[in-house]
């Protein structure tokens, strides 16, 4: 059988929603055929799921999501519809997953992995809605892809799955992972990706599912008033800035989360600077009289309605700030600041990276070389603490960063792209003849970078 020049091979798999099979174009290369379980006794958010995945995916355009190669309503087998996909050659999560608990050092390096692709969904405007092991493989190198966008929402088309479950009266979804407010019905928030996420951190740190695996709709209300044993009560080996980060994920109600996925990311990849509250230190939980206060916020809370990813996003921005801690201009300085005031007033939940870059290899090859590194590294690290201090702002929203490199802007444009900045703050400095040959740090990086830049001058 013929799909789009594709020559059916073999049958992947069979599940309840849709066949998988792998085929074969005319040049050799193979992809991933799919095809929804249509006719009696399917359910009808089979042809609402794979109507949206198709719609999404040619939609996106990211490696963090397979690449989208052709798709149709119409086969000569009168199957209806198909899809054509990119056949992702990686490692599932769920084989990493079965030998949980991971060591801390390969527990950062996939949940940071898994974190980064999910903050480049939600950028695209689309929340997953269904993120587990089975649905993540990890490229050769490294870099996670998401899979199975059936029960995705878009936040520019029509959610075809939510109309399903609306008519259904029964939340879709996998009930070990789902979000609190998916089973009110509400869809739409990248926050609920965030708790999933929380979910396979807890897998991948103890070995256990925080809330189980229950088949009734009882048994996934719980998770609404109920909390998990804490990781650190079933692991007391494990560190506080784990649970800390692992909790926040698993908040009940989505505003007590992480604002965005790339937040996750940035603490599981900088886990020194992880602000530890007694969601971290906590070993028991909040007790009865918690859970019957998250039990009447969820039973008493409006519904937002229908929302969009890059709405939700918008609002909680990352904002890079880059300070010469070296050369300091008193008048720039009350500059910048307000500027990062401003920025942080009008977006609640913006996170603020201050960055400097230092040069080491400026005393390379001097015998003291390290130790005189470490001091100018924790010298410029209070610099930046003491620079933001009078911008008087929660230390979760606060992070600090000793760039390394011998040029300013480059490590500054790699730390944006690395980190997903969406503003750079950064001061312009006087004029020089130099300068103007050279040509600024400001203007490279203003010419250079992913996301916006203000060049900040004083009064």
């Amino acid at each position: 059988m013929d799909f789009a020049g594709h020559r059916v091979e073999d049958k992947l798999a069979e599940g309840a929603m849709a066949t998988l099979w792998k085929v074969r174009a005319a040049d050799g290369s193979l992809h991933l055929l799919k095809r929804p379980k249509l006719g009696m006794g399917s359910h009808p958010a089979c042809f609402a799921g794979f109507e949206t995945e198709r719609m999404i995916l040619e939609r996106l355009g990211d490696p963090h999501v397979p690449a989208f190669v052709a798709g149709g309503d119409e086969s000569e087998d009168e199957g209806g519809p198909w899809l054509i996909e990119e056949l992702v050659a990686g490692t599932s999560l769920a084989e990493v997953a079965g030998r949980a608990p991971l060591p801390l050092d390969e527990f950062t390096r996939l949940g940071t992995a898994i974190a980064t692709a999910l903050h480049a969904l939600h950028r695209q405007n689309v929340v997953h809605h269904d993120l587990k092991p089975q649905h993540i493989l990890f490229r050769e190198d490294g870099s996670a892809v998401l899979i199975d966008f059936g029960l995705a929402v878009h936040g520019e088309l029509p959610d075809f799955a939510g109309d399903a479950v609306a008519s259904d009266h029964h939340p879709l979804g996998t009930p070990a992972y789902i979000a609190p407010e998916l089973l009110r019905g509400e869809r739409g928030n990248p926050r609920s990706d965030i708790f999933s996420l929380g979910v396979i951190l807890y897998l991948l740190a103890t070995g256990r599912l925080p809330f189980g695996a229950p088949e009734s709709l009882t048994g996934m209300r719980r998770r609404l008033w109920l909390d998990p044993p804490r990781p650190r009560a079933l692991r007391p080996e494990l560190p506080e800035w784990l649970q800390e980060i692992v909790m926040r994920c698993l908040a009940v109600l989505p505003q007590n989360r992480y604002a965005t996925a790339a937040q996750v990311a940035h603490d599981l990849s900088h886990t020194q600077q992880v602000v530890i509250t007694a969601r971290g230190r906590d070993l028991k939980g909040g007790g009865w009289r918690a859970a019957a206060r998250r039990w009447w916020k969820t039973v008493t809370a409006a519904s937002p309605g229908r929302q969009r990813a890059a709405d939700l996003l918008a609002r909680a921005p990352h904002v890079l700030v880059a300070i010469d801690t070296e050369h300091v201009d008193a008048a720039l300085a009350d500059a910048m600041r307000e500027a990062v005031r401003r920025a942080a007033s009008a977006d609640f939940l913006a996170r603020i990276s201050c960055v400097t870059v230092l040069d080491a290899s400026l005393f390379a090859g001097q015998d003291d070389a390290g130790e005189i590194e470490r001091s100018l590294r924790t010298q410029r690290l209070m610099a930046l603490h003491l620079w933001a201090r009078e911008l008087e702002l929660s230390p979760e929203r606060l992070r600090f960063h000793v760039l390394d490199g011998s040029d300013d802007a480059g490590p500054l444009l790699d730390h944006a792209r690395e980190h997903h900045a969406d503003h750079i703050i950064i001061g312009a400095r006087g004029s020089s003849a130099l300068r103007r040959l050279l040509g600024s740090v400001s203007a490279r990086v203003a010419a250079e970078a992913p996301c916006s830049v203000s060049v900040i001058r004083p009064r």
